[in-house]
């Protein structure tokens, strides 16, 4: 379960007691009406754009605008230029929260009967941006023009409520690449392993002294 931000479903109704945002709980990993169990989420966290008004898992979301937003500290991805993976972790150069653009869906928990929430986030092709261009494996089988890099939906502040208000047929004027000035990129590699000491191999016991018989 995270949190994310999206507009209440009562906004409308006139009453001047709904807000005009609400911070809400959800399932990572959107839960479509056909999914079973949570264990669905693993295979949604993200959604790609270029897909998502096609894929069942988002299509729905995607048609009826749950937009929402992730409030991110941090966001990380790994950096493999070095022939390992090296967990980056990627902020606001001014300290502000990353905002990113996703949606969400009511899910109906077969376990229990009861309704959760549940949310992805949008991803982007990131092929030319300076930072994010670095990350994520190299896919050796194809040539480095055709490397589909991913960078996830970042909002800049003055587009939240646009976003959350967006129809459909505007919803794909939002999903731009965050500029790589306003993020801060540092490497967090993880510590040096320690190898393990191989335990003592216990000494054999040697057999008690035979007594010399003269």
């Amino acid at each position: 379960m995270a949190p994310f931000i999206r507009r209440p479903p009562q906004r409308g109704s006139g009453d001047e007691a709904v807000p005009d945002f609400e911070f809400v709980e959800g399932h990572f990993g959107l839960m479509p009406g056909f999914a079973k169990d949570t264990g669905y989420g693993k295979n949604t966290y993200n959604a790609r754009s270029e897909t998502v008004d096609q894929l069942a898992s988002f299509k729905h979301a995607w048609a009826q605008a749950r937009h929402c937003i992730v409030p991110c500290e941090a966001i990380y991805e790994p950096d493999w230029r070095t022939g390992n993976a090296i967990p980056t972790r990627f902020t606001a150069a001014n300290d502000e929260t990353l905002g990113v653009a996703g949606l969400w869906a009511p899910w109906r928990n077969s376990q229990t009967g009861l309704w959760e929430l549940s949310f992805t986030m949008l991803t982007i092709n990131a092929d030319t941006h300076p930072l994010f261009k670095e990350m994520h494996r190299p896919d050796l089988k194809r040539p480095p023009e055709q490397q589909d890099k991913r960078m996830a939906v970042i909002l800049p502040e003055t587009q939240y409520e646009e976003w959350l208000d967006a129809p459909v047929e505007r919803s794909r004027a939002f999903l731009n690449q965050y500029p790589a000035e306003r993020l801060v990129m540092t490497p967090e590699p993880p510590p040096p392993k320690v190898p393990k000491q191989k335990p003592e191999r216990a000494k054999p016991k040697q057999p008690p002294d035979q007594p010399t018989l003269f």
